[in-house]
């Protein structure tokens, strides 16, 4: 039976019919309802008239003739559905969302089968929808329309089988990116000062201002007075905001850090402060991050959005100049704290696509954001303790004190148990007493400096990092510095006629760097001679050869970190070698050993692994998965591996890669309610993933609202590598192993695997704790 139809009496329900089937919710559900007078018998079953035998079908006759202008025109043509709100939700979720999630997926054991009323009969005739993906969009459709106010609507089949492809990518553009869209100002503190990741036990909205910017706090402390119910607190940060053991202070009073803003017509005939709008991760990120907002603005610039982009490039700037570095995320205790480096990538990619009416002001645009690169390059990258002055490679080791306080309470309960047992107290007194300095262990204060590295690096958790980071030069770190060198000598070569002043005052770092020149205290000043392109290429060069001679391994074709403080390669297989494509630094004959000898090492049917199994190791319960291990796929992996081999003419293989991708997520948006994940394991094609944070992006009742960005933007950045074809086969859910055949490049354990993985049921049934002892 269809769901009941609750009409106004008298009337009939209907729409104009000009609207376009696949346009955004608010375009398609924006409008009010709209009605005529009554159909005299598709309307009479509501006041008492009840045919024999309810049709269910639409061939179905009926025990009385109908006017033929109230029949379907055909059955192949497209058919509307007229449709109760609440009810048609309520019947969906009772009937087919057996597992009570508010989703329907293929894990759930309805029948997978409603039967709808059709728009041309008013709702007395039904047609029938069937299967897992047709019904999850059914309940993702119903819910966009009580978000719009709808009590019912008439529903275009072809939105229920939209292509998913299609629907997934749109989705992102124009709904997923206003989702994540956040503003730190008057109109936005109330969203994004709420922080999941707060553990104290007084939960108060905060904001921290930098030193600095009298305007910008007495902005807040205005939006304090006049919105008494925040109860938000203003706290104005010391000159120099990053020092470790202030930070540590801020650890009972965690907040959210101002970011850059616009004056503003305040429509009172004066001038205001707004907050420039940017997009976060998602789930329990809520706040600005560092790298994310890379891959991110990628996915912006495909979808045409190049101001979101480029107001996150002005956060960035604003950062390096009042909190010395572009942050791990936008909170207090991030102050310590930085992640990989993408500024001139970022900000040359939006320079390029700027509206070029106004070629000056873009100029000026670039100008502030080379300077800020230049400058975080100089203060942080290759200044000590980042630097290695021996080998001259950069590592992740950020200063801070004590026990991260972002993390899970029990996260680090393993850890800190034999030292509480040491001292003969709880865990929590010794974590107390320990944070406080009271209690000194240096050897702990090794493990939270790798700890804290691991978290700067982006790749937290990882065992290719755990207890080594901070000494590590990564291939990865060298890679994207390599590019900022490059970058930066090109954009003053070909913008600034090769002579760019530095505003703001600070130490240049020596160069060729070693050990003597580094413990000479002189230091250049940024403000005392103009940068030239030639120094940066020169820079450029020597970390080239740097990394030929520290990370290339010729024997096993391929970059690996390389640990500075044991003087020797860390033999981890990471993928993140092929960041060296991206960034442009390997030869050509490497690239071609790192594409024809060790691109198997980590290609898998859904992709790139972050790392191989054989160096991960054996997994035990006392040594559980890490999330950036084998076997999860991350999308910065991805991103930077197919524009990396793209860029060195290996196409087809860039094709490949983002194909399997794409399979995976779109494989999981159809069978799963549109889930777009964080990250996912790429050999048994699941998001519903066993690593030690689980997975974000999971927890949505009944339609998807924000995806997971990096995860939005690497399936429309992929897609601009898929040709028509691949496009149309990854829509149909076709596994690469039939669009490509069997693929020569995976190792036979991991083949087997992945293949086995080709039923999505099995492996989500896999996942559920299902007691055994339960009778059926």
């Amino acid at each position: 039976m269809a769901p009941a139809l609750n009409h106004p009496t008298g009337v009939t329900f209907v729409d104009d019919g000009h609207r376009s089937v696949h346009v955004d919710a608010a375009t398609y559900y924006g409008g009010g309802e709209a009605f005529t007078r009554s159909r005299t018998y598709s309307h009479s079953h509501i006041h008492g008239y009840i045919p024999k035998r309810t049709p269910l079908f639409e061939e179905d006759t009926h025990m009385r003739a109908r006017r033929m202008s109230h029949d379907e025109k055909s059955v192949t043509g497209p058919r509307r559905f007229l449709i109760d709100v609440e009810e048609t939700i309520r019947v969906v979720l009772e009937q087919e969302d057996t597992d009570g999630d508010f989703q329907i997926s293929i894990t759930d054991a309805g029948p997978k089968m409603m039967a709808l009323g059709t728009a041309t009969s008013n709702g007395f005739k039904t047609f029938d929808v069937r299967g897992t993906y047709m019904l999850s969009n059914l309940l993702q459709e119903l819910a966009l329309a009580r978000d719009h106010g709808r009590k019912r609507i008439v529903l275009d089949e072809g939105r229920l089988s939209e292509n998913p492809v299609d629907r997934l990518s749109r989705m992102i553009k124009n709904s997923f990116w206003h989702s994540l869209t956040r503003r730190i100002d008057g109109d936005g503190l109330e969203i994004i000062t709420a922080d999941p990741k707060n553990r104290t036990g007084r939960v108060q909205p905060r904001i921290y201002v930098p030193h600095g910017e009298p305007a910008m706090a007495e902005y807040y402390r205005k939006v304090a007075r006049e919105k008494p119910h925040m109860n938000l607190d203003v706290q104005v940060l010391p000159p120099k905001p990053d020092d470790a053991v202030f930070v540590k202070s801020l650890n009972s009073k965690p907040g959210i850090l101002a970011l850059a803003m616009n004056e503003v017509d305040d429509g009172k005939g004066g001038r205001t402060l707004k907050g420039i709008p940017f997009i976060v991760p998602g789930a329990r990120f809520n706040e600005l991050y560092n790298w994310d907002s890379y891959f991110i603005s990628l996915g912006l610039l495909v979808d045409g959005q190049v101001t979101m982009a480029k107001g996150m490039v002005d956060h960035f700037i604003f950062e390096i100049k009042h909190y010395g570095k572009i942050l791990n995320g936008s909170r207090s205790y991030y102050l310590c704290r930085t992640q990989p480096p993408f500024l001139t990538d970022m900000a040359l990619q939006i320079y390029n696509q700027l509206d070029r009416s106004d070629v000056e002001s873009n100029r000026q645009w670039l100008k502030r954001a080379i300077q800020a690169a230049i400058k975080e390059y100089h203060t942080i990258w290759v200044a000590e303790p980042r630097i290695d002055p021996k080998t001259g490679l950069s590592r992740y080791r950020p200063d801070g004190l004590g026990i991260p306080p972002e993390t899970e309470a029990t996260h680090f309960t393993h850890i800190l148990e034999p030292y509480a047992e040491k001292h003969g107290i709880s865990v929590l007194e010794f974590s107390e007493k320990y944070n406080n300095g009271v209690l000194k262990e240096p050897t702990l204060d090794e493990y939270f400096l790798h700890d804290r590295a691991v978290r700067e690096s982006g790749h937290d958790t990882s065992y290719r990092l755990e207890k080594r980071c901070a000494n590590l030069g990564t291939i990865d770190l060298q890679a994207l510095l390599y590019k900022y060198e490059v970058d930066i000598g090109t954009a003053i070569r070909e913008v600034f006629d090769d002579e760019l002043e530095l505003e703001e005052e600070f130490d240049l770092a020596p160069f060729p760097p070693s050990v003597e020149a580094y413990r000479n205290p002189y230091r250049e000043r940024s403000t005392s001679r103009s940068q030239n392109s030639d120094e940066w290429f020169e820079r450029a060069d020597h970390r080239r050869e740097m990394i030929d001679k520290y990370l290339w391994n010729e024997n096993k074709k391929l970059y690996f970190d390389y640990d500075t403080v044991l003087e020797k390669q860390s033999l981890y297989e990471s993928v993140t070698a092929f960041w060296a494509l991206w960034a442009g630094c390997a030869s050509e004959e490497q690239c071609w050993n790192l594409v024809s000898q060790s691109l198997k090492k980590f290609e898998v049917l859904g992709g790139l692994v972050s790392g191989t199994e054989e160096s991960r190791g054996k997994i035990s319960l006392d040594r559980p998965n890490r999330q950036w291990d084998y076997p999860y796929a991350w999308p910065p992996h991805q991103i930077m591996t197919w524009v990396g081999l793209e860029r060195y003419g290996y196409l087809e293989d860039a094709q490949r890669l983002s194909y399997r991708f794409l399979y995976m997520m779109t494989t999981a948006f159809v069978d799963f309610n549109g889930v777009v994940p964080e990250k996912f394991d790429a050999v048994k094609l699941s998001h519903l993933v066993d690593a030690e944070y689980g997975n974000q992006g999971l927890d949505f009742k009944m339609v998807p609202r924000e995806g997971f960005g990096w995860m939005n933007a690497a399936y429309q950045v992929g897609l601009s590598f898929l040709t028509t074809h691949m496009r149309r086969a990854v829509a149909t859910c076709t596994s690469p192993e039939v669009l490509f055949g069997p693929s020569a490049n995976l190792e036979n354990a991991v083949a087997q695997a992945a293949l086995a993985a080709t039923d999505p049921l099995g492996l989500a049934m896999e996942s559920l704790n299902i007691d055994a002892s339960v009778p059926a």
